[in-house]
């Protein structure tokens, strides 16, 4: 009887999620001037690139984040185990392969 109320409420969250999205702020086009003037400057192989491996491989140092939820994290957008840890109960449970337990878990975690 918990499962399917927890399951129901899952549901409700992403399909509120999906149908009320607000979109996330644009940088401004003058700050990527100034970071674009500041990268000339410096050397290329300062130049930070995005590693998704690392990342995945970052995400599944937190506890009872496995190969393929971290996978899904890092899909859905988080980056860090902190934006993970201190992302809202409804956006973590929004990923696909996310359930409660880990949602839990994961509050433990901090």
């Amino acid at each position: 009887m918990i499962t399917k109320f927890l399951s129901k409420i899952k549901s409700i969250l992403s399909k509120s999620k999906n149908s009320s999205e607000i979109p996330l702020p644009k940088k401004t086009a003058s700050k990527t001037k100034k970071k674009s003037v500041k990268s000339s400057k410096t050397s290329k192989s300062k130049i930070k690139k995005d590693n998704p491996k690392k990342i995945i491989e970052d995400l599944k140092a937190i506890p009872g984040v496995g190969a393929k939820s971290a996978e899904a994290f890092y899909k859905a957008g988080f980056k860090t185990p902190k934006s993970i840890t201190s992302a809202k109960d409804e956006d973590l449970l929004a990923v696909p392969g996310v359930g409660i337990n880990l949602v839990k878990k994961l509050r433990n975690f901090k």
